[in-house]
């Protein structure tokens, strides 16, 4: 019969090449959509309430790799390098703006102690090596490999994949084709890694016999006794007879204080001031200003009363306009000139989240809110300049992405002479993209970088390198996880692993908590932050019910981030490379 369609065993070997032959880019293909998916749909199953999240690719990819499902070595590789590069660049713009703030004296405290759990963590490791796994010798061979499989460990008790991925491009460095599969490792400590951190969390709770009513009435008095943290607005009348006849200039020079004045009101007209503007006595202005800062202002220039803006000869509007104008990128407010060219004020800028005074000498960046206080056709054409279209900043800038990274590759490759070490080391891969992405997401614009992606791209991007790099190591790791966890010392590295996640946590969090009495809150978001554990923080978040622990977390993760993958990579290129 004409058009029948047999199936027999030769018409079926298509679908036998198709998962056979590992050359075949459908193959490659198909074995990382089916390692992906996998690996994300079993990582949403919760247990106690917790997830392993995409982390769970990895052992999807060991799976694979056990069972003989691969692909060719050269192609694994070069996917897992090209996923680890994007995924490292992605964190470091990421973090990049906030980078050097949380350095300031605000943070320094509690990033100081985010620091010394990374370093007991590492000393953890370091000690454990030396008590078990030591035999005595140089670092070299199958020393050097279980130095470096102690690395892969680390990683995974403190659930950082950027620090395995380090790692594991190191090992590439020193060890070539011989490289250990630190992934084993990682995959045995990582899972009670998770659990881990957030008891020694709970942990510290009990050592220190926290309430946590108290800890919610201590945030509430020092929101209250901290009203720097938002602004206030207030219409003041000129009743001080000594700044009659001084500029707004003057006056803010000699009172050391932040404000602006959106609206100034003289003999009935209403007009945008500017820093020349003449005060005179009854003049009125409205004002914003620190909370903090209000009694000051208010006592050297008078009381306040009360004005009907709308109501005034010159009906003004606030309007926040979004900065998406690339040649506005790394501008000074001050260099615009406002008040005095557009006739309008910018009172308050609205960054990643976080409002910021209108400062003359602050930089803009492609994202910044900027709300503008005037006459509707000069608020119109403040927001043409200023471009103020959501949907040109849908699209991220890819020319920046890969520009950076192209530089990164460069600076990571350049060999680095320490004296006592007999070959150069290298930041790598994953050092120099992600050291060169942070400067790019905080100084970029001075080298008219528009460095600025939406949040939901930068994760996407992030994810893709991220799930990338974690089956590429699964797949190549699989053959011998078997051995290294069942015949090997797969049950060591899981009690190692549990030893370097919590003794740091309770050692450093009790200190903190009974010498520098930090509230609980706040130190969960701290412990979270410091081993870069999404899950603690979730945890943390729902126990606390407010923004204290995101707050601290947000505070220590840039500096933590960047050591963490630094150290790991160190850890090899120093000790292995001897």
């Amino acid at each position: 019969m004409r058009g029948k369609i047999t199936c027999n065993s030769s018409n079926m070997d298509w679908l036998i090449n198709l998962f056979t032959d590992t050359d075949s880019i459908a193959h490659i293909v198909l074995l990382y959509a089916l390692v992906i998916s996998v690996g994300i749909a079993l990582g949403k199953i919760k247990v106690f309430g917790i997830s392993l999240g995409v982390t769970f690719v990895l052992f999807a990819g060991i799976l694979a790799g056990h069972l003989h499902f691969t692909g060719t070595t050269n192609i694994l590789t070069y996917i897992q390098d090209f996923g680890l590069i994007l995924f490292v660049y992605c964190i470091g713009l990421q973090v990049g703006p906030g980078f050097f703030e949380s350095l300031r004296s605000s943070g320094i405290r509690l990033n100081m102690m985010a620091v010394s759990i990374i370093l007991l963590n590492v000393a953890c490791a370091i000690g454990l090596f030396f008590l078990v796994f030591y035999k005595g010798g140089p670092l070299k061979g199958e020393t050097a490999h279980d130095l470096a499989m102690m690395v892969g460990v680390l990683c995974g008790a403190i659930t950082n994949t950027p620090g395995l991925g380090a790692a594991n491009e190191a090992c590439s460095t020193v060890f070539g084709a011989d490289a250990p599969p630190i992934a084993n490792g990682y995959a045995c400590a990582y899972p009670l890694g998770v659990v881990g951190i957030i008891l020694a969390t709970v942990a510290i709770r009990f050592i220190c016999n926290v309430k946590l009513k108290k800890e919610q009435e201590q945030i509430e008095r020092e929101r209250a006794e901290n009203p720097h943290a938002k602004p206030h607005k207030m219409t003041l009348e000129v009743k001080n007879h000594a700044i009659d006849g001084r500029t707004l200039l003057q006056v803010s020079q000699f009172l050391g204080r932040d404000f602006v004045v959106s609206r100034f009101l003289h003999d009935g007209h209403v007009s945008i001031p500017n820093r020349d503007t003449v005060m005179h006595y009854n003049d009125r202005m409205y004002i914003v200003c620190a909370e903090t800062d209000a009694e000051a202002i208010m006592a050297f220039i008078g009381e306040p009363v009360e004005v009907k803006w709308e109501e005034q000869d010159m009906p003004l509007v606030s309007r926040e306009i979004l900065v998406t104008q690339p040649k506005m990128n790394g501008k000074t407010f001050g260099s615009l000139h406002f008040s005095s060219v557009y006739g309008v004020n910018v009172t308050r800028i609205r960054r990643n989240g976080t409002n910021l005074y209108a400062d003359r000498n602050l930089h803009m960046q492609v994202g910044d809110k900027i709300v503008c206080v005037g006459p509707e056709d000069a608020v119109d054409r403040v927001a043409s300049m200023m471009g103020n279209s959501v949907k040109s900043l849908d699209a991220p800038n890819l020319a920046t992405i890969f520009v950076g990274i192209m530089v990164g590759i460069i600076f990571g490759m350049m060999p680095i002479a320490i004296p006592g070490i007999p070959t150069p080391v290298k930041l790598g891969l994953a050092g120099g993209p992600l050291i060169v992405a942070i400067l790019v997401g905080r100084f970029g614009y001075r080298a008219k970088l528009v460095a600025y992606t939406t949040t939901s791209a930068n994760l996407m991007l992030r994810e893709i390198g991220l799930v990338l790099f974690l089956a590429s190591v699964g797949i190549k790791a699989g053959a011998s996880f078997w051995e290294t966890v069942a015949a090997g010392d797969g049950l060591k590295y899981v009690w190692c692993g549990v030893i370097i996640t919590v003794v740091p946590i309770l050692i450093v969090g009790t200190i903190a908590r009974l010498r520098y009495k930090v509230n609980y809150f706040t130190l969960m978001g701290l412990i979270a932050g410091s081993t870069t554990d999404p899950p603690a923080l979730a945890y943390a978040s729902q126990t606390a019910g407010n923004d204290a622990p995101a707050v601290g977390y947000s505070t220590v993760y840039p500096l933590s981030m960047f050591l963490r993958i630094l150290t790991a990579q160190l850890i090899i290129l120093l000790m292995c490379a001897a």
